[in-house]
């Protein structure tokens, strides 16, 4: 059975839905899970995690992102990137120096706040934001707390026709809505904008240049040569604390034993994760803070119940 992170580069014009899709029908197998979404119109990096590493998907969405993006300035959009209907417009009749617009994106680094777009897939009343949108109706939306690791503009600022363009890169934290992200630099600017180009260029510390796109995974099947092309389980975690334990233990974490918390693990908050290896470096479980019992650990998730070596 095939095992491990499938690093896609998603094409523009698929759903993240389409992509899990096919990879199932090039490889043969229904064990297969994408990591985080990515809306039809952006391309990039998207980790599938295949086989047993389906167990791990969650803690792999949880990684930070990289996206390259392009911004105009000049108006805004109904879903707030270059699909939507033109919603507002203000023509940029000054320049705006470059300097202005590098002192601006400085002040989104750290933690803010951002209320999601209502073309998202976010749930409010158990309804997604976008079938709300699709029918007409705005509906308020509770902000959220996401963190920019870093940003900074990667081009040229561009004139034309009243409009202002230039690209930066963004470090941030996931569920971050780079375009609403656009929308609000250009309202620190005093005017309306959207975000005209997307592409994620990282998820974790997997790049872009390690991708593979749909026409090589179906050429690399027919080689028989996918596992060569996947990250292994252990490396696909290695943002996770890491516990390696003996073979009397491993036997015992196989069955899902409650274990005694390590002394380097006992500043652990009830929602941090441990990736505990057995003496081979193959990764058993992932491991968690005991809730109810004090200095003791128990499973999140066991990894190695189909065994093999």
């Amino acid at each position: 059975m095939i095992n491990g992170v499938l690093l896609l580069h998603k094409e523009r014009g698929m759903t993240s839905h389409d992509c899990v899709f096919k990879v199932r029908k090039i490889l043969h197998t229904k064990k297969v899970g994408h990591t985080g979404t990515l809306d039809p119109e952006v391309s990039g990096v998207l980790p599938i995690c295949i086989g047993r590493a389906t167990k791990i998907v969650e803690y792999l969405t949880d990684k930070s992102k990289t996206y390259d993006a392009e911004i105009t300035i000049g108006f805004s959009t109904t879903t707030e990137d270059q699909t939507g209907e033109i919603v507002e417009e203000k023509k940029v009749e000054k320049p705006i120096s470059e300097k202005e617009i590098d002192e601006a994106l400085k002040q989104f680094e750290g933690t803010i706040e951002q209320i999601p777009p209502m073309f998202s897939a976010v749930k409010i009343g158990g309804k997604k934001l976008y079938e709300y949108a699709r029918e007409g109706i705005e509906i308020e939306r509770p902000s959220r707390e996401i963190t920019i690791h870093r940003i900074e503009r990667t081009t040229p600022v561009t004139y034309e026709d009243g409009s202002v363009s230039f690209r930066f890169t963004v470090l941030c934290s996931k569920g971050t809505y780079v375009r609403t992200l656009a929308v609000d630099i250009g309202k620190k600017l005093g005017f309306p904008a959207h975000m005209s180009h997307l592409i994620r260029t990282g998820s974790g510390d997997f790049t872009l240049d390690e991708c593979i796109t749909l026409d090589e995974l179906r050429d690399i099947s027919e080689e028989g040569t996918v596992d060569e092309h996947l990250v292994p389980i252990e490396r696909a975690l290695n943002h996770l604390p890491k516990w390696e334990i003996n073979d009397t233990l491993a036997s015992k974490v196989e069955n899902g034993a409650v274990l005694p918390m390590p002394d380097e693990f006992a500043h652990f908050a009830e929602a941090d994760r441990v990736a505990v290896f057995a003496p081979s470096g193959r990764c058993l479980a992932i491991y968690m803070k005991h809730p109810t019992k004090q200095n003791l650990m128990k499973p999140a998730k066991i990894l190695s119940q189909d065994k093999q070596s």
